[in-house]
């Protein structure tokens, strides 16, 4: 069952808004999501957390540039998603920027898994390195930080994921989420991440009287790999968050991406100047992080680093032929899963743990999250991996933080979880292929004591109806401007309409002309749904911009229907 409810809208905050000049419908969505005055819609540098807040960064800070000017051999270790990837462009972009001799690696995670483990130390010492610093990985690199000491390796640990009861002993580490960190933006990726070191170095290199002008400029160009980063990785968007983006996006649309960048709009057919924060997440992030799926993560890093346009054209149109691959692999391990549940109800559960010997390690956890959005319970699925292993990947739903649900679940059962990390919303895991029936009991044991039955109703939470001063173009492009992501949500609305005329579009889709109670006639498209719609419906819809022929002109989204 499918319930939809408004968004409170506190009155304090709505009368605030229209009070500073906002429409009333802007200040409904404002106000509904936590925004009290139009200071924190400012997306300008100037309230930008400044770095002194984020525990270790300086010190980070005069350790690099002591490596820099001591001429030692740095080494990323970087993640195999887009986070990780982006993390990595930016540190090699950046600190390459500020003179230091400087290579990465990326584990591919077939071989090596996630992180900073052991055996990646010993292949990162072939290339004798003085120093190892990590980008979106690393906190829970114990073993792998130990192994690198001991081979005389020093290891700088940047990451944004949570901590577990012990940290790494390595000479460095900056992470918002780490103990006795006072960053008030607890939701930076692991490109915002090193991107704020760099900041911090930066101004130590500054205070050295060692920073050039062009050095000084260098690390603004680096948003937009900041930008792609932090939208792809689905890290709540506060204030301090959407200022990195919008500030990306300011630079993508003015035509100063990388080259990856651009090659990456290019082969998706996004005009640069036209791109929004939900792009980067749907269009340009899935054909980087194929790289990592399917292959192996070096090749999309490459891209980002690449100055030469048909280097990274070339690279583009591997990464997007990646992703169709990806795609065709996630509909058959889809279609797989749904007919596995067809001979059970996850209706009687209050999660979903799924494993198929023949699905694929790369795609599991979009499987996950399809599976999630579907079922609305936290999924894990499983894939085949080494050693009697396998490999987990899993999606959680607002009411069960995914980490501390796995780390409860290892604490009852200490042999069970190999090894576990993760967020509030998304986690990974592996186990022995023998337990996999002992750790469905215990997942969907911890899940029953922290989830109630009203937590598992699907819920769509929307902005209210819009009448006729908000059915418009104009509305359609001001929602455009604004950066939208994770817990930040983009505006949908819902409302009674009649069904005027509709046709199947493109196989699949219904293109549909409505009327509103006033009497407004609207175009509007359905996709993914090509069977008639009856005369009256109540309709979830968001508001987008239909080009054809070079005019522009409104075409509702509708979401969800009944």
């Amino acid at each position: 069952m499918t319930q939809i409810t408004p968004r409170d809208i506190p009155a304090i905050a709505f009368h605030n808004l229209t009070d500073e000049g906002y429409p009333p419908a802007m200040a409904k969505i404002f106000a509904a999501r936590g925004i009290e005055n139009k200071v924190q819609l400012d997306a300008t540098f100037a309230h930008l957390v400044s770095f002194e807040y984020l525990k270790n960064a300086k010190t980070m800070a005069v350790m690099l540039a002591d490596a820099i000017a001591a001429r030692k051999k740095l080494l990323v270790i970087a993640d195999y998603d887009c986070d990780g990837a982006t993390a990595c462009a930016v540190a090699v972009r950046g600190l390459r920027a500020f003179g230091a001799s400087i290579d990465f690696i990326v584990p591919n995670r077939f071989e090596y898994g996630y992180g900073l483990t052991p055996e990646i130390v010993q292949l990162a010492h072939e290339s004798k390195p003085d120093i190892l610093l990590t980008v979106d990985n690393g906190i829970a690199s114990v073993d792998g930080v130990a192994a690198a000491n001991r081979l005389g390796m020093q290891v700088f640990v940047t990451d944004h994921h949570l901590p577990g009861d012990m940290l790494p002993d390595a000479a460095c580490i900056v992470n918002p989420n780490q103990p006795g960190c006072e960053f008030p933006s607890k939701h930076l990726a692991g490109v915002g991440v090193i991107f704020y070191v760099l900041l911090a170095l930066r101004a130590e290199l500054r205070n050295r009287g060692q920073l050039t002008e062009a050095q000084g400029r260098a690390l603004p160009e680096l948003l937009d790999l900041v930008a792609l980063g932090t939208v792809a990785d689905v890290v709540r968007l506060d204030q301090n968050n959407r200022i990195l983006v919008q500030q990306g996006l300011l630079r993508i649309r003015a035509g100063r991406a990388c080259k990856g960048i651009s090659a990456l709009l290019q082969v998706s057919k996004k005009s640069p100047e036209k791109i929004v924060s939900l792009d980067l997440g749907f269009t340009v992030g899935p054909r980087l992080n194929a790289a990592g799926r399917l292959d192996d993560m070096s090749l999309g890093i490459n891209g980002l680093l690449t100055d030469d346009e048909g280097v990274a054209m070339g690279i583009a149109t591997q990464l997007d032929t990646l992703n169709r691959e990806r795609r065709s692999i996630e509909t058959d391990m889809q279609e797989g899963a749904l007919a596995v549940l067809d001979t059970v109800n996850p209706q009687d559960n209050f999660s979903l743990t799924l494993f198929d010997e023949s699905w694929h390690q790369g795609v599991i956890g979009i499987l996950a999250s399809r599976l999630k959005d579907k079922f609305h319970r936290p999924v894990i699925a499983f894939a085949q991996a080494n050693s009697g292993e396998l490999k987990g990947s899993g999606r959680s739903i607002a009411g069960l933080h995914l980490r501390d649900a796995l780390d409860l679940v290892s604490k009852r059962s200490p042999t069970l979880i190999k090894k576990f990390g993760g967020h509030a919303m998304a986690a990974g895991l592996s186990i022995d292929a023998a337990d996999f029936d002992a750790f469905v009991a215990a997942f969907e044991q911890v899940a029953s004591e922290l989830l109630t039955p009203n937590d598992l109703l699907q819920r769509i939470e929307t902005d209210g109806p819009l009448d006729s001063s908000g059915l418009t173009l104009e509305a359609a492009r001001l929602l455009d401007e604004q950066v939208w992501g994770q817990g930040f949500p983009a505006p949908q609305f819902d409302d009674d309409f009649e069904v005027l005329n509709q046709r199947v579009v493109g196989e699949k889709h219904l293109k549909l002309q409505l009327a509103t109670d006033e009497g407004q006639s609207i175009d509007a498209i359905l996709f993914g749904h090509n069977e008639p719609l009856p005369e009256f419906i109540h309709a979830v819809y968001s508001l987008s911009i239909n080009e054809y022929k070079g005019a522009q002109t409104l075409q509702l989204i509708v979401r969800h229907w009944e």
